[in-house]
């Protein structure tokens, strides 16, 4: 797997992570405006992902929505560049996220993703996340469906090192 270093967005990283919206969303990318209300909000908490030796290159970025001492957490958005997939790198941003999601308290994590898109229900499914219904025609403009899942979020395990 490719060493991957994660740090929290913030406003400078916008226009780095809207190109990487912008190529693996090309039909239903957020909005720049979008983008930095929720890198900013109070409640969200959105990460950015890089090689260390090319920091200005963002590979990947995974948003959360978890109010503090709130009960949910809603994954808004995760994408990783094309060139970066089939490494972990996915996996490694939801492991933050839903890590993340705990310390705010939050007993289940929510998501929705495109049903046309296999490789993230399997993901997601990996991770512990279970289909609980069906959005019709949610992604506009293509009218795709999209695949409602939770977590019910594990409680971190100790173990002897």
């Amino acid at each position: 797997m490719t060493a991957y270093e994660l740090r929290r967005a913030n406003p400078d990283d916008v226009p780095a992570i809207m190109e990487l919206e912008r190529s693996v969303f090309a039909s239903d990318a957020w909005s720049e405006r979008s983008m930095l209300s929720e890198v900013t909000g109070e409640h969200g908490y959105y990460l950015v992902a890089f090689q260390p030796d090319t920091p200005e290159q963002l590979d990947g970025y995974a948003g959360l929505l978890a109010p503090r001492g709130g009960t949910e957490g809603d994954i808004q958005t995760i994408a990783v560049a094309p060139h970066a997939r089939r490494r972990g790198l996915g996996r490694v941003l939801m492991q933050a996220l839903i890590g993340e999601a705990r310390r705010r308290g939050a007993d289940e994590v929510f998501l929705e993703v495109r049903a046309d898109n296999p490789a993230a229900q399997t993901l997601y499914r990996e991770l512990g996340f279970e289909e609980i219904g069906v959005r019709p025609k949610y992604y506009q403009p293509d009218g795709v469906d999209a695949v409602v899942m939770r977590l019910a979020v594990p409680t971190p395990e100790t173990t002897i090192a």
